[in-house]
């Protein structure tokens, strides 16, 4: 709605003003979800949320495997030692 609107304004914050009240929101909330649609659009730069979703899962499960291998890499320490005390006892 406001990029068919925003023509018939003197800039994109004017046009946001006009119709932010007509659909019962703040301009400022407006013009930040066009931001995010430019972005999601490609038409501004950024990382459409898609993307983001997608990194911050990567992410996660990045850091639950390096925790998976640091408990793995102390339990390999505890039975390599607990079988060289088991060896060395007579």
């Amino acid at each position: 709605m406001l990029l068919d609107h925003e023509s018939e304004h003197s800039s994109r914050w004017a046009a946001a003003t006009s119709i932010a009240g007509k659909i019962g929101c703040s301009t400022h909330t407006l013009m930040e979800w066009m931001k995010k649609a430019d972005v999601e659009a490609g038409r501004a730069p950024g990382v459409p949320s898609e993307v983001a979703e997608r990194l911050k899962a990567l992410e996660r499960e990045n850091r639950e495997l390096r925790q998976a291998n640091e408990i793995l890499r102390k339990a390999s320490a505890y039975f390599a030692a607990a079988e060289l005390d088991r060896r060395h006892k007579p």
